[in-house]
């Protein structure tokens, strides 16, 4: 993965915050990969292979603006790690077919280095009661994983921007068990009924807050498609583009996992989709002052809600 020079520079001892930040990315982004059969060959043969490296574009994960047993409700699990890891709000993407709502994270010392967050909140009052009431069995076992002492060395991280290595190694496996499922196992009838109204509200029942996708920033992703598809990996079939233009996105199509389900008549196992791989190719912002031989070409960090529609079908069920 590439890894932005100023980041490999470290003060003996101290640990900034966005050196925690590009360290629980590239935690993440391996974790992924593990669970993502096409995204460890791809990794394998159009990374390693060709000793070309990722450029780690952004992650995402999806969450629920609901009660959540001892888990803060929605985005709110996560903001309370991003903002004392230097992460800010840098765009809200309405996403109306899905009854979501998108929000970008971009790091504010390292924008275009440093991978984002796409973090979606589900709003179950825009679903049925039975829906809700489903929404509420199965989020309201949920734990929280950050202690006490996360909290204060948050807290702390926030304040002063740096941590005590000692302290930012204990930190970094809490803040990765935020990214998991919080709950505990379900009823099948429960996961049927969330995944009549919403494929992505099934998916958070089974997955959690888990990567749902890693995204791999390339110069060409049409390039990359045909490559996919040519190699007999379950590439999207179409390339997503921004209405400005200057976004193109594709994936593969999401892996399959087996998650246990509570019957009648005993637990069950079921193949349900998990996380998925993408690419991304974002063109540069046209410069404020034409002709600026000073000013450094800057990529179009935003994200499109048509795009994230169409990508976040990559775990709908399948029969």
């Amino acid at each position: 993965m590439y890894v932005h020079p100023s980041l490999q520079l470290a003060a003996s001892g101290i640990v900034t915050r966005a050196e925690l930040a590009q360290a629980l990315n590239m935690a993440l982004f391996h974790g992924l990969v593990q669970r993502v059969p096409a995204g460890r060959d791809y990794i394998a043969s159009d990374v390693v292979a060709q000793k070309r490296q990722v450029v780690f574009d952004h992650g995402a994960l999806r969450t629920v603006r609901w009660p959540s047993g001892a888990l803060p409700a929605g985005e709110a699990a996560f903001t309370r790690v991003l903002r004392p890891l230097g992460f800010e709000l840098q765009g809200t993407y309405p996403l109306p077919r899905l009854k979501m709502t998108g929000r970008a994270y971009c790091h504010r010392d390292f924008p275009q280095e440093i991978a984002q967050f796409f973090v979606s909140e589900l709003h179950p009052e825009q679903f049925s009661a039975p829906f809700q009431s489903a929404v509420t069995r199965v989020l309201s076992t949920s734990r929280d994983p950050l202690g006490p002492q996360d909290v204060a060395d948050l807290e702390q991280l926030t304040r002063d921007g740096t941590l005590p290595l000692a302290q930012a190694l204990r930190l970094l496996p809490q803040l990765l068990q935020c990214f998991d499922r919080q709950h505990g196992v379900f009823t099948l009838d429960d996961y049927e009924l969330l995944l009549a109204e919403s494929s992505e509200m099934a998916w958070i029942a089974t997955e959690g807050n888990a990567f749902n996708h890693a995204t791999d920033r390339v110069d060409d992703v049409d390039a990359v498609a045909e490559r996919q598809r040519a190699l007999g990996r379950p590439i999207k079939d179409k390339v997503e583009v921004s209405a400005s233009g200057r976004v193109r996105q594709t994936a593969f199509r999401a892996a399959t996992v087996q998650r246990e389900f509570i019957t009648a008549q005993g637990r069950v196992t079921r193949a349900v989709p998990g996380s998925f791989y993408e690419f991304i190719t974002r063109a540069e912002l046209a410069p404020i002052a034409a002709n600026d031989p000073v000013q450094a070409p800057q990529l179009d960090l935003a994200f499109d809600a048509g795009n994230a529609t169409g990508i976040f079908g990559m775990t709908a069920a399948r029969a």
